[in-house]
């Protein structure tokens, strides 16, 4: 690098960093030492929540991709949509998402793919369990991503892998997210996957 000019990785950071200062927020933890992880955005009862999980992941200097649909990349949107990340999702076809974005995982050397688990900005009974099937299906780690309004605290958590037992591994999420609030607390969904109720354990696509 010349001396005396900023790479575009450090501009970035400089810029985030100066972003949260603005917007009161407190940034904790630090990169994932992962190179390929699945990375649970939560809570997400907000517009706002994605705008700031792209700062928080230039200022830990991370590039994070995202699930978008389909249409989003049509004639001009489409570069752009790439250049921040975009996933292409048609979720009118009938296809194995899971297994289509764990051999995206196997064939990448770094990947990092956010799921709002919710599903939407709205309070829901449970979560859907994509972002659990495509973890342990890729054989990658969960990294806690958080967004913690209540406190003005945000960041990335620890990582762990998946073991297969979901009610043990959805109760290590729920104490690392026990007390955290969205900015609209009363749409935070319930930290719950629905294979967790025996009754509902058949039900599919969430």
């Amino acid at each position: 690098m010349v001396p005396g000019v900023v790479d575009r990785a450090e501009f970035m950071k400089l810029l985030a960093r100066l972003v949260l200062w603005l917007g009161g927020w407190k940034p904790l933890g630090g990169p994932p030492t992962a190179s390929k992880y699945v990375l649970i955005a939560y809570p997400h009862s907000s517009n706002w929540d994605g705008f700031w999980l792209v700062i928080f992941a230039a200022y830990f200097g991370i590039r994070i991709n995202f699930l978008v649909k389909h249409t989003l990349f049509k004639g001009v949107f489409g570069p752009l949509m790439r250049a921040i990340g975009g996933i292409a999702v048609d979720r009118g076809e009938s296809q194995n998402l899971v297994g289509k974005m764990a051999g995206k995982f196997q064939e990448a050397e770094r990947l990092a793919i956010a799921f709002p688990p919710e599903g939407t900005r709205r309070y829901v009974d449970y979560w859907k369990s994509g972002f659990y099937h495509v973890a342990v299906g890729a054989n990658v780690p969960i990294v806690l991503g958080f967004l913690d309004y209540g406190r003005n605290e945000a960041g990335l958590g620890h990582l762990f892998y998946p073991t297969g037992d979901v009610g043990a591994d959805m109760d290590e999420i729920r104490a690392f997210y026990q007390g955290m609030k969205g900015r609209y607390p009363e749409k935070d969904g319930r930290i719950r996957l629905r294979q967790e109720d025996p009754a509902l354990g058949k039900a599919s696509g969430s």
